[in-house]
């Protein structure tokens, strides 16, 4: 970081003469955010401390939303809605150039926007995609069938519990699991409590017509929308000759869910 050398320290990390001057903003108000004194930092002072930490996109996420969950009584509460669930046709046109690939987009709170018939084909008869508005979350903790489903239900438990904890969005949390919370009991509460780090892994599927897939997972960040594209893809060759197998059934066309 270009910083002095200034000796060895007893303890790892920055000082705190450093970040603040790496931030631009004084010890003294550094402090007081430290100390829980100012409970009200504003999005430029939040944007150069996370500057100043060299945060990844995730992790400048997470500390936007700590800021809004400890802004005390001089935060501004705004009326929980739900999230938008429309999706941009040039997304929609990437999303076919991947046919007849296994891909999805979702927005951060787990609803189903958009998918490849290659994502029906690896998830039909499972429910996942039941419904006018499928959502991956409440199907995972409400729905008997994701057990048998996801092999390694308990890690995709507590990925979608920590994706939905860090969802950028406020009040699209309260929507969510002021809707969820009462349905999906403890196995829900628990991990959205724990803000423990999943470990993500292989994506391991137990199809309803036998075969057992393993897929890997690209995502990419659709920033403007709010929203991520899912790629899944073949982990090792006996799950991609599965993929063409169910790929074989009748082709169906591209769905977009509004």
């Amino acid at each position: 970081m270009g910083l002095p050398d200034r000796g060895r320290r007893r303890s790892p990390g920055l000082r705190r003469l450093d970040l603040a001057s790496e931030a631009g903003i004084s010890v003294e108000y550094l402090a007081r955010i430290e100390q829980g004194r100012d409970r009200n930092p504003s999005p430029a002072v939040i944007d150069a401390l996370a500057n100043a930490l060299r945060l990844i996109p995730s992790e400048r996420n997470h500390l936007r939303y700590l800021a809004k969950i400890t802004g005390g009584e001089c935060a501004t509460y705004v009326r929980p809605v739900p999230p938008t669930r429309q999706v941009r046709e040039s997304v929609l046109q990437t999303l076919r150039l991947l046919e007849p690939g296994v891909a999805i987009v979702t927005n951060r709170l787990g609803d189903v926007l958009a998918h490849t018939s290659g994502y029906a084909a690896v998830t039909g008869g499972t429910g996942l995609l039941d419904g006018c508005a499928p959502n991956l979350i409440r199907y995972l903790f409400t729905d008997p069938r994701a057990r048998t489903f996801f092999l390694d239900w308990d890690d995709i438990a507590d990925e979608q519990a920590f994706d939905i904890w860090l969802a950028p969005s406020l009040e699209n949390l309260e929507w969510l699991t002021g809707e969820l919370t009462p349905i999906a009991g403890d196995d829900f509460t628990r991990r959205l409590n724990r803000h423990a780090v999943p470990q993500r892994g292989v994506l391991r599927l137990n199809h309803p017509t036998g075969p057992e897939l393993r897929l890997l997972r690209e995502t990419l960040e659709l920033p403007t929308d709010d929203q991520q594209l899912v790629v899944f893809l073949p982990a090792d060759e006996q799950t991609a000759r599965a993929l063409d197998q169910l790929r074989s059934e009748p082709f169906t066309r591209l769905r977009s869910i509004s």
